[in-house]
C-alpha cells in the first residue's frame, strides 16, 4: 500500500510542479509592456523652457493592455487627438503604411503623433512577430475607423523582397478605401515625425511638391550595381544572400534604366494605382525579385518613367523625406552620432535632437525606446507641443503630453 502512496505523491508533485512551471511561463508570455513615464529629460533643449516658477510634467502614462479597456478609454488615455485641427489638414488627406514586428509603446506614439480622423492607416505587422503583440495592435486599431491591418503580411527579412512587398500589399488595400487620399507616406517602427500634420500637408503642397512624387535618388551607381546584376536569394525571415558571379541576372525589363535611391517615399495616388497596374510597373516588380534590397531601386527608377503620373525625372536627391545620421557622412552632413550606430545608421541620443530639429526633415529615423528612451520623451514632447500650437479648434486636456505645473506649489516641491 505504501508504494502507491509514495507514487501517487510523487505523481502529484510532479503534475503540480509542471503545471505551476507552465502556469509561470504562460502569464510572462502574455504580459504587455508598460508605457513608461519617464520624467522629462533635463538636457531636453529643445523644449520650450519653463518660467523659473514652473516645470514641464508628463501626464499620466498609462499601461499598453487594450484587451481589458473601451475604445473611448483608450483613445483619451493615450492621448490621440480625435478632431481634425483644421480645414488646411481636412482638405487634403493623407495615407499612411506603418511597417512594424517589435516594440508596441513605440508603435502607440508613432501612430498618435501622426493620427487624425480625416487620414488612414494601414499596418503592415511582420508575419513571424509574436502573436500577442499582433493582437494587441489589432484591438488598438478596432478602436480606429480609418486605421487598418494589411490583409495580406509578410514574412519580412531586412534586404529582401518581402520588404518592397509589404508595401505593395497596404497599397493595395488602400486604393480600395472609401477615404479619398492625396499622397502616401510610408514609414517603419523606428520613424518619429518632425512635421506637424499641417506641416506635412503644406510641403506636400509646395510649388515644387504639389504635382510630383518624391523618391529621393539617383542613377544606380557602379559600385551598388551588384544588387540588380547578380541574383540574390531571400532566407526567407532571416537575410538575403548573393549567388555570386555565375548567376548573372538578366537586364531590366522595357530596357528600363536602373536608379537607387531611399526606401522612403511620398507618391500620388495615381502614381499608386500605376504602379498596381502598369505592366511595366509588374515587370519590373516579378524582375526585382532576386535583387538586394529592391525597395531602394523600385519606387525611384518606376519616378523617372516620363508616363507615371507625378513622375520627376530631374529630381535627384530632392525631397526631405528623412533625418538619417549616415555613419559615412560623418564629418559632412553631421558633426558624429549622439547615440550609438547599428548597421551605419544613427540610433539617436537626446544630444543628437537639435540636429533632427535643424534639418526640419518630414520625419527622423532611428528612435528607440529600450536604447535612448528620454531622446523620444523630448522629441515627442515637442512636436506635440507644436501641433497644439498650430490647431485652430479648442485644445482639449487629453491632447497634452505634458503640462505646467508650478513648482512653488508644496504639492509639487
Amino acid at each position: 500500500m505504501w508504494k502507491y502512496i509514495l507514487c501517487f505523491l510523487i505523481s502529484t508533485t510532479i503534475f503540480l510542479g509542471l503545471y505551476f512551471k507552465g502556469k509561470v511561463y504562460y502569464s510572462t508570455r502574455l504580459q504587455l509592456p508598460v508605457l513608461r513615464c519617464h520624467p522629462l529629460a533635463e538636457n531636453c533643449k529643445v523644449f520650450p523652457p519653463s518660467s523659473p516658477y514652473t516645470r514641464w510634467e508628463r501626464t499620466e502614462c498609462q499601461d499598453l493592455d487594450f484587451n481589458s479597456l473601451k475604445c473611448k478609454h483608450i483613445q483619451s488615455e493615450h492621448h490621440f487627438i480625435m478632431k481634425t485641427l483644421s480645414k488646411e489638414e481636412e482638405d487634403y488627406p493623407l495615407a499612411f503604411i506603418i511597417t512594424i514586428y517589435k516594440d508596441l509603446e513605440m508603435f502607440v506614439r508613432l501612430l498618435r503623433a501622426i493620427y487624425a480622423p480625416h487620414n488612414v492607416y494601414c499596418i503592415h505587422i511582420d508575419d513571424k512577430a509574436q502573436a500577442e503583440y499582433k493582437l494587441s495592435v489589432q484591438r488598438l486599431a478596432e478602436c480606429f475607423p480609418n486605421v487598418f491591418l494589411a490583409s495580406v503580411s509578410e514574412i519580412v527579412t531586412y534586404g529582401g523582397f518581402s520588404r518592397l512587398k509589404a508595401d505593395i500589399n497596404c497599397m493595395e488595400d488602400l486604393v480600395r478605401s472609401p477615404v479619398k487620399w492625396r499622397k502616401v507616406i510610408n514609414l517603419c517602427g523606428q520613424d518619429f515625425p518632425v512635421h506637424t500634420k499641417l506641416e506635412l500637408v503644406r510641403y506636400m503642397q509646395d510649388e515644387k511638391w504639389k504635382d510630383k512624387n518624391m523618391t529621393p535618388g539617383v542613377k544606380q551607381p557602379v559600385y551598388i550595381r551588384h544588387r540588380t546584376e547578380i541574383q540574390h536569394k531571400e532566407i526567407t525571415g532571416h537575410y538575403v544572400t548573393s549567388l555570386g558571379q555565375d548567376h548573372k541576372k538578366t537586364p531590366a525589363p522595357h530596357n528600363l534604366t536602373i536608379y537607387f535611391g531611399t526606401a522612403y517615399y511620398s507618391l500620388q495616388r495615381a502614381f499608386v494605382e500605376y504602379v498596381l497596374t502598369s505592366p511595366v510597373a509588374k515587370d519590373l516588380l516579378e524582375w526585382s525579385r532576386d535583387t538586394y534590397s529592391p525597395d531602394e531601386h523600385y519606387w525611384v527608377t518606376l519616378n523617372h518613367l516620363e508616363d507615371a503620373p507625378g513622375s520627376n525625372v530631374n529630381a535627384g536627391w530632392g525631397g526631405n523625406i528623412r533625418a538619417i545620421k549616415w555613419k559615412d557622412q560623418e564629418g559632412s552632413v553631421h558633426q558624429g552620432c549622439k547615440g550609438m550606430y547599428i548597421r551605419d545608421i544613427c540610433i539617436y541620443d537626446v544630444e543628437d535632437l537639435p540636429w533632427i530639429i535643424e534639418r526640419n526633415s518630414m520625419f527622423a529615423n532611428k528612435l528607440d525606446t529600450t536604447r535612448f528612451p528620454e531622446a523620444l520623451d523630448c522629441l515627442e514632447q515637442w512636436h506635440r507641443h507644436k501641433v497644439l500650437q498650430q490647431a485652430t479648434v479648442p485644445i482639449q486636456l487629453s491632447w497634452q503630453l505634458a503640462t505646467e505645473v508650478d513648482i512653488t506649489d508644496a504639492g509639487h516641491s
